[in-house]
This record gives C-alpha cells, sequence and structure tokens, in this order.
C-alpha cells in the first residue's frame, strides 16, 4: 500500500478496492484503522482514542485531496503525499 503521509507515528496508506467506497487505512503500531472519506468515520479497526482523533482531524483537513488520490488510485495511478498533522 502506498504511503500518503506520516505524523506522530502514525502512517497513512491508501490501496484502491472496489469493495469498500473511498477509504485509506491509518497504521499506528500493531493498530490499524480503516477510515471512510466520505462520509469520513472509522469503518473498521482500533487505535487509542487519541490517535483516531488525529488522524480524523488531519482527514478533515486533506479530505479533498484524499478523494483525488482514491479517484487517482482506481485509474491505476500512483497517489500523490499528502502533508502530516502539524
Amino acid at each position: 500500500m502506498p504511503v500518503l503521509s506520516k505524523f506522530y507515528g502514525i502512517v497513512i496508506r491508501m490501496v484502491f478496492t472496489r469493495a469498500f467506497a473511498a477509504h485509506f487505512h491509518a497504521i499506528y503500531g500493531q493498530c490499524e484503522l480503516m477510515v471512510g472519506i466520505a462520509p469520513l468515520r472509522v469503518i473498521q479497526g482500533d487505535a487509542p482514542l487519541r490517535v483516531q482523533d488525529m488522524v480524523l482531524e488531519w482527514a478533515a483537513a486533506h479530505q479533498r485531496e484524499l478523494l483525488d488520490d482514491w479517484i487517482r488510485c482506481g485509474s491505476a495511478l500512483p497517489p500523490l503525499p499528502i502533508a502530516p498533522l502539524q
């Protein structure tokens, strides 16, 4: 899975699949979240609440870029990097 961003030990990755609506994965240590892009919500997985909050804050700030990357992945193009949470 290509890496879109990294911040505070969290790695954001995306891989296109028709089985799910637009989403990305947030990995923190042994924890992994699958996060829907529109609407923005945790679809599955578990991580500390602080990590979930940071991931959702970052995703809200970059929702348009995430959707654009999803479209790129669906067209067999690599996603573009996205700035980390500041």
